[in-house]
Order: C-alpha cells, then structure tokens, then sequence
C-alpha cells in the first residue's frame, strides 16, 4: 500500500488558458479513502486521471509512496481504476473478466483461479463467475468491474463516479458496499463523484474542487460544520445552507425583524456593511412573529420530517428559504410564515471575498 502526493500538479488542456486542475497541493494517506468532489467541470476527474497516467501533468508532480510517477506510464504505475461504464468484456465470463489482467501480467492459472476466487467470496459473486456480463444486473457488473481491479492487488484504487449508472436504491447501498470493503482491505482509495451526499457518506476525508482549485480538505463532519468559505458552505448540506446577505447593526446582523447577536470580534473582521449569514435547514425554525417573513412555496414530506421551501423579500429582491419542519405538523403552502436561526450554530463569511469570518 501506498500514500499520495499532489505537489502543485497543473493540467493545462491544449488551447486553453485557464488551468483544468490548477496546482493542486493534496496529501492521501496511506489506506485512507479520499473522495474528490464538485460540479461538474470543477476538475476531479482530470485530477483523478493525472493520478492514473491518463492525463498530462504540465506542471508539479504527483508521488505514490516515495516514488514519483509525474511522466510514467500508466501501467507501471501500480494503480487500478474502477470506471463508471464498467468496461468489460462482453464476450468473456465474470471470472475472465476479472483475471484478465492478471492474464496479461503472466501469473499462472492456479494463481489466477485463487485470486479471482477470492475476490469473487468478498463481492457475493461467487454464483455468477460463469455468466457473461449481459446476464448481470447493473450493481453485479460495478462489482465485477470492482473484482477486477481487487485482484490485481494494487497499490492505489481510482475509482470515476463509480455508481451514476445505477438507480438510487442500489447506489445506497453499492457505496455501502464499497466503503465497507475498502476498510477490509485498506487499499488507499481515491473516488470522484459529483454527489456531496455520497461524498460525506463514504470519505475518510473529502477534498471539494471548483474551477480546478482546491478549496477545502477535510473530515465530512469539518466540512459541514466548519465550511470554509460560501461556496463550500452553500455546496455540502442537503438541501443546502441558506446563505444571505444581511445588514450589520448595532450587536449584530439584522434578520428580518429581529437582530442575531454576533460578537462583534467577528464583524470587525470585516470592512463591509453587509456580511453572508449561513443557517442550515435543521437552524431555521418556524416562529409566531420573529424573523424573517416568508411565503411558504413548497412542503417536502418525507415522513419523520419535512422540509419547508419559501421565498421572502430582502433588499427589494427575492430569496429562497429552507427550513426543517415536522413531518406531520407544519405549515402549508401558501401560508406566510416567520423563520428566525436557533440552536446558535451559524456561519458568517465575508461578501466580497467569500471567506469564513467566525
């Protein structure tokens, strides 16, 4: 096994200026599961594909353990990536599949038989080594495609948005699998996805991209708590933070009819007369008269609990709210109601730079 080193990696694509991944500093941990997120376009895969020898690397290096692997080919790379189509064999049986690589590498067949057996008693596929990928479901086939980069034992996992091919029942339970798995067996993982609530659900620790920069590394928990700026904030939660722009007054920030007190050590950070207040969901509470005043739009019941869309008026303009609400009692679309933070766990962040204030 093996950590990794981002050292000011760049990918610059031919005719562009503007970096795809731009000098990235990331450290993985050896038998650490790191999972890259953003919007699509933010980067995470160029940077995965870097990592796997698929993509230039116009400036910096990239390290796996002590080696640098900046212009070596993929093959000597000692990595296996998991991709999102699977890329198997039609016409060769699961367990073909997922020898085939060791095929290719001249192990001998006992050893190969051993191998893919193993592999096949850790990911249930045991009864399906004998079927061809079109007899598998979606689910079978990602762990068919999972069971050949296993036995290959490699020193890296790579794996590309691995269950955007499935429905949303098996990708719940597929990341399941696959955070479980990797445990087992410690393997440093690095796993892009786009969807912050597989990130939060599965990483060690998640790195979250926008336009090919870094913004953050951290522990899920961290980055919901602790985001550190707007665009992190407004990116993991779901639904997401609610983020406004409020006025800064005498003890605090103006909400609505009502002032939430902010010591002033942590406005003083800023030049402003506005600052960005962030409340999440389960913060916002509906109140008798206190707050801000909001049209209630939508009303998502999910059972135990609910969630409450609206729009208010702030500043001449229209903003969207979010606020959780209990599943059975709770206001209903078109009534107007006020929402005011409690629980005293909010996020400031200056308007012209972004940046956490408190």
């Amino acid at each position: 096994m093996a950590s990794v080193k981002f050292q000011k990696a760049t990918r610059v694509y031919p005719g562009s200026t503007t970096p795809a991944v731009d000098s990235i500093d990331l450290e993985i941990a050896d038998g650490e599961f790191l999972v890259l997120v953003g919007p699509s376009g933010c980067g995470k895969s160029t940077t995965l594909r870097m990592l796997a020898g698929l993509e230039e690397v116009n400036g910096g290096q990239i390290l796996i353990g002590d080696r640098d692997v900046t212009n070596i080919p993929p093959k000597d790379r000692d990595i296996a990536m998991v991709f999102q189509n699977y890329a198997l064999y039609p016409h060769m049986t699961v367990a073909e599949n997922m020898g085939f690589a060791l095929k290719i590498a001249g192990v001998d067949k006992e050893e190969r038989a051993a191998r893919v057996l193993d592999a096949a008693k850790l990911l249930d596929l045991e009864p399906y080594l004998n079927r061809k990928p079109k007899a598998l479901s979606g689910g079978q086939r990602q762990r068919v495609a999972m069971g050949r980069a296993i036995v290959r034992k490699p020193q890296v996992f790579l794996m590309d948005e691995p269950l955007s091919n499935l429905d949303a029942k098996l990708r719940v339970q597929t990341r399941t699998q696959i955070a479980s798995l990797q445990r087992r067996l410690g393997v440093t993982t690095v796993y892009v996805t786009h969807d912050q609530v597989e990130a939060m659900t599965m990483g060690d620790r998640v790195a979250v991209l926008k336009d090919g920069v870094l913004q953050q590394v951290a522990t899920p928990r961290e980055l919901y708590e602790t985001p550190k700026n707007v665009f992190v904030a407004g990116f993991i939660g779901s639904p997401a933070m609610n983020l406004l722009q409020l006025p800064i007054v005498d003890g605090g920030v103006q909400f609505g009819n009502t002032v939430v007190k902010i010591d002033n050590s942590v406005l003083s950070k800023t030049k402003a007369k506005l600052v960005t207040l962030g409340v999440r969901p389960e913060n916002l509470v509906v109140s008798t008269n206190d707050g801000i005043s909001v049209e209630v739009e939508v009303i998502e019941e999910l059972g135990s609990d609910g969630y409450l869309y609206g729009s208010a008026t702030l500043d001449g303009a229209s903003t969207e709210l979010v606020s959780r609400v209990d599943g059975r009692n709770h206001p209903n679309k078109g009534e107007t109601v006020f929402l005011k933070p409690e629980g005293g766990i909010m996020h400031l962040f200056d308007v012209e730079t972004g940046e956490r204030l408190n």
